[in-house]
């Protein structure tokens, strides 16, 4: 298992992790297996998407905004309830399969970590078997 360190800048963000589980790919030596990518945060999340144009992440974060308000009649006292709603709709984790030791993507594709409640210094587990 390794593990990656994620600093975000803004409140909400897609930051495209790729290339570090690339290179976790390559420091295990590991040709043919799974890539299983875990975000142990109940504010963030994992996906995988467009990482062509920039604009996809853009729209994509502004139509989870709009479905889940920041401020609305929420319960929850920290004030971060709209992000526990994103994080749970996007999901914690993501599986990657590993041939000829390299992450199989589709040519657009890219592994983002979804930030909702930044900034803040974060991590994600990474296991290749």
């Amino acid at each position: 298992m390794e593990e990656i360190s994620v600093n975000t800048n803004s409140r909400i963000e897609m930051l495209d992790i790729t290339s570090q589980l690339r290179s976790a790919i390559s420091n295990s030596g590991i040709q043919e297996g799974v890539c299983t990518v875990y975000c142990p945060h109940t504010t963030a999340a994992i996906t995988i998407n467009e990482n062509a144009d920039p604009d996809v992440t853009a729209d994509m974060l502004r139509k989870l905004s709009n479905m889940v308000p920041a401020y609305e009649n929420y319960q929850h006292s920290e004030g971060n309830s709209d992000a526990h709603i994103k994080s749970t709709l996007v999901g914690n984790s993501a599986q990657i399969i590993i041939l000829n030791g390299t992450l199989l993507l589709g040519t657009w594709q890219g592994i983002y970590f979804c930030e909702f409640d930044g900034p803040r210094t974060r991590t994600v587990w990474v296991s290749i078997t």
